[in-house]
């Protein structure tokens, strides 16, 4: 945990931000069973809780009396039965005590103590639960029929928290450069294993393993597939083959749940084919050119289409990509290639705040989501603010389904020459994905280390790996 200083003035930034008054409702996760009540998947705590609370422990709440100022965590202390299984456990007001609470209270008085909030007529400021759990034991606590408790939730109280959470302090920086110092370890693991013949499976649990060994785990499952242009594939399946790129996208998060977020896609044969370094340097340049121009003031969405435009030139260059590149990305025609945006913030958690809704954390009156084909996935189009973290993560692929479905409805059919793509259909796909902190004058790259990312460092790291 931070200071119990760095949670009090936390909590009472929220309260000052939260104008309308009434009581500011924080649930903290409980276990989740995976397939009977005492086998449970790991704990994770709520990222909003452990922002204002730090406590990292299940069965908990917390109020925030906006007009009292009065702070009270609600929790049990642990059972003799808990003790037996689990070990000893703090008390509840031991616990508060290392984030500044003075006032504890048990489960059954949160209860009451909202009955009476309710009774009176006071606002409850909660944010939308994304837990089922959650969401039953808002509904039960609050008298909220269950299917409108998120409709429920308080706009007021999520925009606050955004406000609060979408620049990181000193403090926090420091931690996300330990989960990428972890993710340099994870991906070198990775990159030194790869070749032929070796499972997605292997790659997959020994950089799991070295998450958990410098920190709590992963900060999402893992994504090891030589079937790249899948992007978000988990099944680990497949036997790694000579002439074929290895995409690896993981992270680590740190003993405090603060997240790395990086992406490498190697070639198994430890040498990229020539068509292969041709896609590479092309998502390699937008990579580069992200990082050149982001700045405080910039709009990350702006940012995107620039990457996007790097990718048409590249594609364009190549004869994949035919026409004028400005008019092609302005048409969305660069989607066949790279469907996804440009990246996200991160911090708590990797797709930091989405839970609260991505409208307010990714988006705002001045840049609300777009419809158009090539912008409709950023996850984030805001202007960038110094103290912001944000994922840059570009990539090309070459995905058969989609690149048949462009054709025979005729999409972008005057921006995209399909013959072309032809040669690419066992291509797979190709993205890298750094960690960009924004700073009062630029941004720079999260990590003491940046993992080998030119052709050239990872060649010649391979090499030197298979010695």
């Amino acid at each position: 945990m931070f200071s119990p200083s760095t949670y009090s003035i936390r909590r009472d930034l929220l309260k000052q931000r939260v104008t309308r008054g009434g009581i500011i409702l924080l649930p903290g996760n409980t276990g989740s069973p995976v397939n009977y009540p005492d086998n449970e998947y790991r704990f994770r705590q709520d990222s909003t809780f452990l922002y204002f609370f730090g406590i990292d422990r299940p069965g908990l709440w917390g109020i925030l009396d906006i007009d009292t100022g009065e702070e009270i965590l609600y929790g049990d202390d642990a059972s003799m039965g808990d003790i037996i299984w689990s070990g000893p456990q703090p008390s509840i007001k031991e616990m508060a005590a290392e984030c500044a609470v003075n006032a504890t209270r048990s489960l059954a008085r949160l209860r009451e103590d909202l009955s009476l909030a309710i009774r009176k007529g006071r606002h409850i400021h909660f944010l939308p639960p994304y837990r089922a759990e959650t969401k039953l034991a808002l509904s039960s606590l609050l008298g909220i029929d269950v299917d409108v408790v998120s409709d429920r939730s308080s706009v007021e109280l999520a925009l606050a928290v955004v406000s609060l959470r979408d620049k990181k302090s000193h403090e926090e920086i420091a931690e996300i450069e330990r989960a990428c110092e972890t993710g340099y370890k994870m991906h070198t693991t990775a990159m030194a294993m790869c070749r032929p013949g070796i499972t997605e499976r292997e790659i997959a649990g020994t950089i799991e393993g070295v998450a958990l060994k410098y920190g709590t785990g992963v900060s999402f499952p893992s994504i090891v597939s030589q079937n790249g242009e899948t992007l978000h594939n988990h099944s680990y399946g497949n036997t790694l083959e000579a002439g074929r790129l290895l995409l690896c996208d993981a992270g680590a998060e740190t003993s405090m749940n603060y997240c790395s977020d990086i992406t490498r896609t190697i070639p198994v044969s430890g040498r990229f084919t020539q068509m292969q370094r041709d896609i590479y340097e092309i998502v390699l340049a937008a990579n580069d050119r992200a990082f050149e121009i982001s700045a405080p003031g910039k709009l990350y969405r702006d940012i995107h289409l620039e990457a996007c435009l790097v990718i048409t030139e590249g594609l364009h260059n190549l004869g994949i990509i035919k026409g004028d590149p400005q008019q092609a990305v302005a048409a969305g025609a660069h989607a066949l290639f790279m469907p996804h945006g440009l990246g996200h913030m991160m911090g708590l958690d990797v797709h930091d705040m989405e839970n609260i809704g991505e409208k307010y954390v990714g988006y705002d009156l001045e840049t609300e989501r777009s419809a158009q084909l090539g912008v409709s996935a950023l996850r984030m189009g805001r202007r960038l603010q110094a103290g912001m973290v944000m994922t840059v993560e570009p990539g090309i692929y070459f995905i058969p389904d989609y690149i048949e479905k462009w054709r025979s409805e005729g999409i972008n059919k005057e921006f995209i020459n399909f013959a072309a793509t032809e040669k690419y259909a066992k291509f797979g796909g190709i993205r890298i994905e750094d960690d960009l902190l924004v700073t009062e004058t630029g941004n720079r790259m999260l990590g003491e280390k940046r993992v080998p990312a030119t052709v050239t460092e990872i060649e010649e790291f391979m090499k030197k790996a298979r010695s």
